[in-house]
């Protein structure tokens, strides 16, 4: 059994080591701001951890164990995963109404993408198998049964902060003006490929054994 301060540490260490390795929601993230905006950005990164809370609160009471426990729903929630990757990633070929739309009609545009944001960032990581097993994982492997409850719910906190500090400050740096014209001047050809890259993932996702 691991003392409180070590196992403080190791919840700590490997949440932030999962947080920051590349993945769908990261992908997710960069092509929120790179078609959206920041502000989607911030919102995606919400819902990614909206959907972290989920997980979290499902493992807590006691079912995470149930689900990563039967095969045959997890191989739903991969193959619901992929889909959904490869719909978002096949949404930057999609073909775009290109026509002078006046600025009224472009802004309602922006704030209903801005909106979908959330939702969008909430399934993308409640629909991610991986995500789903690294928290029943991390609280049935790292975590000692006697912890108390109020520890385990400071655990979950801080994992749900965590995904959302993270993937806000993602959207943040790729907002600033360095990396902000860039963008601009080639948001096409990123959005495309990042695009690539959830279909790549979702891909990858369906295939896994």
């Amino acid at each position: 059994m691991l003392h409180l301060p070590v196992e403080l540490l190791a919840v700590a260490g490997i949440t932030l080591l999962a947080v920051v390795s590349p993945g769908p929601d990261f992908a997710f993230i960069v092509r929120c701001v790179v078609t959206r905006g920041s502000r989607a950005g911030y919102l995606g990164a919400a819902g990614i951890a909206t959907g972290i809370a989920i997980h979290v609160s499902y493992t807590l009471l006691g079912f995470g164990l149930v689900l990563a426990r039967h095969a045959w729903l997890i191989d739903i929630v991969r193959y619901l995963g992929a889909a959904y990757l490869i719909w978002l990633g096949l949404g930057a070929w999609w073909p775009r109404d290109r026509g002078d739309a006046n600025a009224q009609t472009r802004d309602v545009q922006r704030a209903s993408g801005q909106v979908a944001a959330w939702r969008q960032g909430l399934l993308c990581n409640l629909l991610n198998p991986k995500a789903m097993l690294f928290i029943v994982a991390l609280f049935s492997q790292v975590v000692a049964t006697d912890t108390t409850w109020v520890v385990r719910c400071g655990y979950g906190v801080f994992i749900v902060l965590a995904h959302l500090v993270w993937f806000a400050l993602v959207a943040r740096l790729l907002a600033l003006p360095a990396f902000s014209r860039a963008i601009t001047r080639g948001a096409g050809i990123i959005d495309r490929v990042v695009g690539g890259l959830l279909v790549a993932l979702g891909i990858r996702m369906a295939s896994l054994p």
